[in-house]
């Protein structure tokens, strides 16, 4: 079985490639202005995905956990920082965030072992 963190990113890419396919310009255009939201700016990139991961745990999305986490990642930010970040989600968002911060936490770890 494919473990967690590439399950993910092939069925979002497989997904964003048929969705794309559409040729949908509202949707190609809602893409885009994500891409550039998190593109570097008067903030680095580091904090946007963090930012990003506050907002999406409060918001409640996984999926969006997910991408900001391996941004987060990615972008080289500490298990501390993402934990920090995460009690920020979880104070902002109330305690309906938790079921939210253990997938999120569990996700954290699936990247940190597979960047070993």
């Amino acid at each position: 079985m494919e473990n967690k963190v590439q399950e993910f990113n092939d069925y979002r890419a497989k997904m964003n490639d048929k969705i794309l396919a559409d040729n949908n310009k509202l949707i190609k255009r809602i893409f885009n202005l994500d891409t550039n939201a998190f593109a570097e700016g008067a903030l680095d990139i580091k904090t946007k995905e963090l930012l990003g991961l506050v907002a999406s745990a409060v918001l409640r999305c996984d999926d969006c956990v997910k991408y900001h986490l391996e941004g987060a990642s990615k972008t080289g930010a500490s298990h501390e920082e993402v934990m920090e970040t995460l009690g920020i989600a979880t104070l902002v968002g109330g305690t309906i965030v938790i079921p939210h911060l253990r997938r999120a936490y569990e996700y954290w770890e699936a990247i940190q072992e597979e960047n070993k």
